[in-house]
């Protein structure tokens, strides 16, 4: 693993003038993620609405693309149709692709497994897959599953045994059914996950329940994944994923880790379970800040520096920024179709500490209100597109890729102004330096940013230069709801 100096909090106050915020300095990690997500710009598919690409996969009762979803429909998307489309994702700059699930089950989420050893047949099988792996490295472009460990579906052999042979099942201790017969039904007589029917609890710490999903995690991570996203770890004792972590890290020592918790993940990421979390945080930050108007410029600046004192800078550095995923309402809906809210946040993803993912189509506008709405066929008529949000990311995707400091750069913050509603902050990394100043008003504004290092700047998103006067710099003219990005020369 390449050598990383990171990032070190050494202060927080909890409200700030100008000059006056928190400041980082390099230090050693007391311990590693994997150096490659540093870099990562994260893509979300959802299989089943991503692309069809065999046709002869279908389910039997497949609607036509572009339906409204439900819980229970089928559109045909698949394995093939994610590897005819790589070209999309090189286009828009995707590095990374984060898959939910993927193996055998019966529901279009596919998060009722059935064989955690079988891709789904809907999807494809082991050679697609095979495919897929090999055609998204080849690009640069890595892959990680989703682990749904907490919980299985009803068909899942298991659970199927002990319904079948009750008290003399060798699978007893799989699960915690309270008695017999066995009732998938509501309310069930068995523990699962939130009282559902369809998702009977794994007792995951059980040796023998322990060892097969050990099996699992062995098996697709040798097969050549490059890490796992946890669905609901939460639910599992920590043991688990300390027993856990090793057996992937046996395996490929860079294989990264995130676990999707909601809140505060802190207890997760000591170096011990996982790398970072999906963070849901910024996504709320970003909403009150930036859809809602409910919290001022020094509110949201104290709400993204929480999320820095709670973790390690280096799992800051790799947490899963997101602003929508398959469990929220898409952005632009949540945002009531503004696009200049949707555009101005992107600025802040894209150049914000940690990797920025993308739910399948925000990119393009995609709407959607809370699942199953957001759950939609990907557009691909372009006449349909909004292409002028589309080559936004792509040039914000770009500047991330070209500068380091965004990537793996140290955050100031230098302008929180109320009044105004003016946020600017610097990312630094070795003599690579950015200030990205965002107008989140709906009136032109300017804004000075001091005590930054003298030099020429080139603000890329407005093709205008500045020099820098007494220590800072003048940016002019950020029109409403639109930001800067300076890259001193």
């Amino acid at each position: 693993m390449n050598k990383l100096y990171i990032l070190l909090l050494l202060v927080a106050l909890p409200v700030y003038a100008q000059n006056e915020y928190p400041k980082f300095k390099l230090e050693e990690p007391t311990f590693d993620v994997p150096d490659w997500v540093y870099d990562a710009v994260w893509y979300q598919i959802f299989p089943e609405r991503f692309a069809m690409g065999d046709t002869t996969i279908n389910p039997p009762d497949v609607e036509p693309w572009g339906g409204v979803p439900t819980y229970t429909n089928f559109f045909g998307g698949d394995i093939q149709g994610v590897i005819d489309h790589l070209w999309y994702l090189e286009e828009l700059g995707i590095n990374a692709i984060y898959f939910n699930p993927i193996f055998k089950s019966l529901p279009n989420h596919k998060y009722h497994t059935t064989d955690y050893f079988k891709i789904d047949p809907h999807f494809g099988d082991e050679e697609v897959f095979r495919n897929l792996l090999d055609e998204a490295h080849k690009r640069g472009i890595r892959i990680i599953l989703d682990g749904v460990f907490n919980h299985t579906g009803p068909d899942f052999r298991a659970f199927e045994d002990i319904i079948e042979n009750e008290e003399r099942s060798e699978y007893l201790h799989w699960y915690n059914v309270y008695d017999f017969p066995v009732r998938v039904e509501h309310p069930p007589n068995y523990e699962a996950w939130w009282g559902l029917p369809d998702l009977p609890k794994l007792m995951a710490m059980h040796p023998d329940v322990k060892e097969y999903l050990f099996d699992v995690t062995r098996y697709w991570t040798e097969f050549g994944i490059d890490g796992w996203r946890l669905d609901v770890p939460n639910e599992i004792p920590h043991e688990f994923w300390i027993e856990w972590r090793p057996v992937v890290r046996e395996i490929n020592p860079e294989a990264y880790i995130v676990g999707e918790i909601w809140g505060d993940a802190s207890p997760w990421v000591q170096g011990d379970q996982f790398d970072a979390t999906m963070n849901y945080r910024f996504r709320n930050a970003a909403i009150d800040f930036f859809i809602e108007k409910s919290i001022s410029a020094t509110e949201f600046n104290e709400r993204l520096y929480e999320v820095f004192e709670d973790y390690a800078p280096q799992v800051s550095l790799v947490n899963q920024n997101l602003v929508g995923s398959h469990d929220t309402e898409r952005y632009l809906t949540r945002a009531n179709n503004n696009i200049d809210a949707v555009k101005l946040t992107a600025i802040m993803k894209m150049t914000h500490v940690g990797a920025p993912m993308i739910y399948y189509g925000d990119e393009i506008g995609m709407e959607g209100e809370d699942d199953p709405d957001c759950r939609r066929t990907m557009i691909w008529d372009k006449d349909e597109w909004n292409h002028d949000l589309r080559n936004h990311f792509i040039q914000l995707i770009q500047i991330r890729h070209d500068s380091p400091a965004l990537r793996r750069g140290s955050f100031q913050t230098k302008v929180a102004d109320d009044r105004r509603n003016l946020f600017a902050f610097e990312r630094r990394y070795e003599d690579n330096i950015v200030l990205v100043a965002l107008n989140n008003n709906d009136s032109t504004q300017e804004v000075t940013i001091q005590n930054i290092d003298d030099g020429t700047y080139y603000d890329v998103l407005n093709d205008r230069e500045y020099r820098t006067s007494d220590g800072g710099v003048h940016v002019e003219a950020i029109p409403p709801y639109r930001g800067a990005i300076l890259i001193k020369q």
